[in-house]
């Protein structure tokens, strides 16, 4: 699960957007997860090139860092908490997550956070 804002808003993202892609390739389930109010159609269509679900605090009635947020994520992927990693350049977001029993990335660079998925959700 990604965060959007600070996540894919950095400079480099485009490496993250590759990553992304390339990651679902090889079946590995991703989640945009925002404390937006909702997106239009057409940035949800474009999303999801790269994420299996969306979810938008907005839309759901609970925003991060409560737990409750990042179970809804997990429960629209079909997976437990557990198998679930979220990146968010907060780290007060990452805690919640953690709180909600996922592994927390505290982005800060694109390098960074790819290494450690890297370790997370190796190629083979």
């Amino acid at each position: 699960m990604v965060d959007f804002a600070g996540v894919l808003t950095d400079p480099d993202a485009g490496r993250f957007y590759d990553y992304l892609a390339a990651a679902r390739e090889r079946g590995v389930r991703t989640a945009l997860l925002s404390n937006a109010p909702g997106a239009s159609a057409e940035v949800k269509k474009t999303m999801f090139d790269y994420f299996d679900a969306l979810v938008f605090s907005g839309e759901v009635g609970v925003a991060k860092p409560d737990p409750a947020v990042y179970l809804i994520a997990a429960d629209r992927l079909g997976l437990p908490a557990v198998r679930c990693a979220f990146v968010d350049d907060s780290a007060a977001n990452v805690r919640g997550a953690v709180q909600a029993g996922m592994v927390g990335v505290h982005h800060r660079t694109v390098g960074e956070t790819l290494t450690e998925l890297g370790a997370l959700f190796p190629d083979g």
